[in-house]
């Protein structure tokens, strides 16, 4: 199978003087000078994996890392047991007794609040599941029904088998039954739905922090009959809609990634897991 990979790119850090790096020692063999970390699955996954392998660069500028442009289920695993990735990317649901019969570590590395997000000119900050289910149904069409401005409402949804949906739909009961595919834009890709979000004047769709962190203010999450979607609400259960956020790798993993996951779970890492809407899990 042939994935294709692209080259993380890691930009300078500012006009900040840092030293240099201490010398390898002596006993290290010139394969592990520049040793390669290939990651690649679930896509909604990435923008935190891209955020913790930036920073764990700058410890370790020696390692290469290279993000792939993701991957089916089935097509991860099968790249992770037949050593094409080091780790795969994972998210919500994952069948632990097949991925350990196959030899394959699991490590839940966040949580991750699934949300409603906006575009940012939506001056609406929270909606109840009632509402969610209006405008998803099409009985409300205009924020201006919600207390916003007048502004059309532009409704996207993910596939029901996808992630983000999947767990929205867990949540959110009434919209089983009053989704309707004539008013609401189905978008496949997590990425394709955050630059919708983004970009489209009255939208509203289901994303994770991780995009609406990244996204430099453009969308905004909405609080869910009043529970906002943060670290501390996801870590106490109080707002329902997250997901959990894996690492997936051999039982043996190369020394690089090995250390990879450990600055995954240090102090360090969990700064950039917050950083990017994450709940870091010990």
């Amino acid at each position: 199978m042939k994935t294709v990979l692209r080259l993380l790119a890691i930009g300078a850090l500012g006009a900040c003087a840092s030293a240099a790096p201490a010398p390898a020692p002596a006993s290290r063999s010139v394969a592990s000078l520049s040793p390669t970390i290939r990651i690649d699955g679930s896509a909604g996954v990435m923008p935190l994996a891209a955020a913790l392998a930036r920073e764990f660069r700058t410890m370790e500028p020696a390692v290469t890392i290279a993000l792939g442009a993701g991957m089916s289920t089935k097509a991860r695993v099968d790249a992770l047991t037949q050593g094409t990735i080091d780790i795969a990317l994972a998210s919500h649901g994952i069948a632990r007794a097949d991925l350990m019969a196959k030899g394959v570590a699991i490590h839940e590395v966040a949580r991750v609040a699934v949300v409603f997000g906006v575009h940012a000119g939506v001056p609406v900050t929270n909606l109840s599941r009632q509402q969610v289910c209006a405008i998803y149904s099409g009985a409300i069409t205009n924020w201006n029904r919600l207390g916003g401005t007048d502004i059309p409402i532009a409704a996207r949804t993910r596939p029901a088998a996808e992630v983000d949906a999947d767990v929205v739909l867990g949540g959110v009961e009434c919209l089983r039954r009053s989704l309707d595919s004539s008013v609401v834009q189905m978008i496949d890709k997590p990425e394709a739905m955050a630059a919708a979000l983004a970009s489209t004047a009255g939208a509203i769709g289901m994303t994770s922090m991780p995009f609406v962190q990244g996204s430099n203010g453009r969308i905004r999450a909405l609080a869910l009959d009043g529970v906002s979607p943060g670290a501390e609400t996801v870590r106490t259960g109080s707002y329902a809609l997250n997901r959990a956020s894996y690492m997936l790798t051999g039982v043996h993993p190369s020394p690089a990634v090995a250390r990879f996951l450990a600055f995954v779970r240090s102090p360090a890492g969990a700064r950039v897991i917050v950083a990017n809407g994450g709940v870091p899990v010990e």
